[in-house]
């Protein structure tokens, strides 16, 4: 068993561009909750009690009033900060660079309030409660240094149908454990599956409905947060000279990375809960009635925080 309880950092620093404002803290629910409410309630149900919300500092006040002070009676609560100049001793930010470095940026954002395992998630993104049990109980459990675990759901189940979608595309082996995942950052759905293009929509590769994807749902033990911070080095001096400046330091790129290397075992939990979100602005609509019938259903209570004391 892990001496220390497992923490739960949810990575909310990113502006829903394609979406036009700030997402992660828009409600969504019949009471007014957004959809980190969702996240953190069945976070706290799997055993979860403390989260580190990553956010930018200018919207740190929004977060406190609209999520933090409703969650602090439950779970403790803390906030650090994704800025663009948090980079290794003797980096400068490039001139052409405008927006911090992704979501393994992200997570090293958190380091000096991280020395145990730790589940990892985005802020506006709908997981259900199935893997939030999942994950804690495997970082809570006889976990081995070098083994970490991932949330899998099949790509039909977390798709828009108002544009296309980023989605860590996994390939799995006879045991759930992680072979290769690769970033695809431009899917849609083709009927009853899907396609995916790489040079803006000439040409399109087909991949079926029921690919194994992250959804950017990571089970981390201790260790990855130094395998970061190395790997993010690596990368800044590559984006640097390539001259990158719009490169990004992605989980699931770095994940297949160390994969690659034998440095990491990942376990996928596959996760038959239905992921939704709002990518778009015109999917809020659906999501509020997916939510309204969650709470209709009894899976939530109305209002959500009513009854945890």
């Amino acid at each position: 068993m892990s001496e220390v309880k497992p923490t739960l950092l949810i990575m909310a620093a990113g502006m829903g561009s394609r979406y036009g404002g700030l997402k992660q803290i828009d409600p969504v629910g019949p009471n007014g909750e957004i959809i980190m409410d969702y996240s953190l309630y069945d976070a706290k149900r799997a055993g979860f009690e403390r989260v580190i919300f990553v956010i930018k500092e200018e919207f740190h006040k929004d977060f406190k009033n609209t999520i933090g002070r409703r969650i602090e009676p439950h779970m403790e609560v803390e906030y650090v900060f994704q800025t663009l100049e948090d980079l290794p001793y003797g980096y400068d930010v490039p001139d052409n660079r405008v927006k911090p470095w992704g979501t393994g940026h992200a997570v090293i954002a958190a380091r000096d309030v991280i020395d145990g395992p730790f589940a990892c998630l985005n802020a506006d993104d709908y997981y259900g409660p199935e893997v939030f049990r999942k994950i804690y109980d495997f970082l809570a459990g006889d976990r081995k240094p070098g083994e970490h675990a991932m949330g899998a759901w099949e790509l039909k189940n977390t798709t828009s149908p108002h544009g296309h979608v980023a989605r860590g595309v996994s390939e799995l082996d006879a045991e759930n454990n992680l072979v290769r995942i690769v970033e695809r950052t431009k899917i849609e759905m083709d009927g009853d599956d899907a396609r995916f293009t790489e040079d803006g929509g000439e040409t399109w590769q087909p991949l079926p409905g029921t690919s194994p994807v992250s959804m950017n749902f990571w089970g981390f033990g201790p260790e990855m947060m130094g395998l970061l911070k190395e790997g993010f080095i690596e990368f800044v001096d590559e984006a640097i000279q390539r001259d990158q400046p719009t490169a990004e330091f992605l989980l699931p790129t770095f994940v297949d990375s160390l994969i690659a290397k034998g440095v990491a075992v990942v376990r996928a939990f596959p996760v038959k809960d239905r992921w939704f979100g709002v990518t778009y602005r015109e999917d809020k609509p659906n999501v509020m009635y997916a939510l309204a019938e969650l709470h209709r259903s009894g899976q939530y209570p109305t209002p959500l925080w009513n009854d945890k004391k």
